[in-house]
């Protein structure tokens, strides 16, 4: 069945033919690829356009692990100079995209290893007081609500650490190697087909 799913999921990508799987992306002009906040900016480094970024990364995430490319058909020629600013541009974004998601990959692993210590000392110290308690004979309802408390307060940071990690860990190294992908992909160009039929 899943075999099936991904022959579907496949012919509906042209081929090259060393068998990679082409993303294919049309655009009227060169502009088009990147956002318009930073016109100034030469095209290796500016930030691509947000729809685009989505799109090619849901490509990927829906081929796996198959080979790919990445064309971009526009409808003016291009030099080869720009050309090549734009596939260093792609390999760069993305690239900066990896790093981003690496850098709150860690972040998330410090917090969650923060919350778990900060738990299991809490936890120490409530299992301290409650063993305390017990020996003094005089447990009375503030002692032991707030020993109480403290186990409480020490369960949900353990949890929180934990559940932090598991949750969030394999997405953010997931799209770490998503965006290592795209930014290695090779970059093709092409004229596209309109501009071809509007030509006397």
């Amino acid at each position: 069945m899943e075999v099936s799913v991904k022959k579907q999921i496949f012919e509906r990508y042209e081929m090259t033919a060393g068998g990679s799987l082409i993303i294919d992306v049309a655009a009227r002009r060169i502009e088009d690829l990147y956002e318009n906040f930073d016109k100034s900016a030469p095209y290796h480094r500016k930030d691509l356009d947000g729809d685009l970024v989505a799109y090619i990364s849901g490509c990927v995430r829906e081929i796996g692990r198959k080979d790919f490319v990445v064309r971009f058909s526009i409808e003016q020629p291009l030099s080869e100079e720009l050309m090549d600013m734009v596939r260093t541009g792609m390999h760069a974004f993305f690239i900066y995209q990896k790093e981003l998601e690496y850098i709150a990959m860690k972040k998330m692993m410090r917090t969650s290893f923060f919350l778990l210590v900060t738990g299991i000392v809490i936890l120490g110290v409530s299992l301290r007081v409650n063993h305390l308690l017990a020996l003094s004979g005089t447990i009375s309802f503030p002692n032991s609500f707030f020993a109480e408390g403290l186990t409480i307060v020490a369960w949900v940071s353990i949890w929180e650490g934990l559940a932090t990690f598991l949750l969030n860990w394999a997405p953010h190294l997931f799209r770490t190697r998503l965006y290592q992908r795209i930014a290695v992909a090779s970059v093709l160009f092409r004229l596209s087909e309109r501009h071809v039929e509007d030509e006397p």
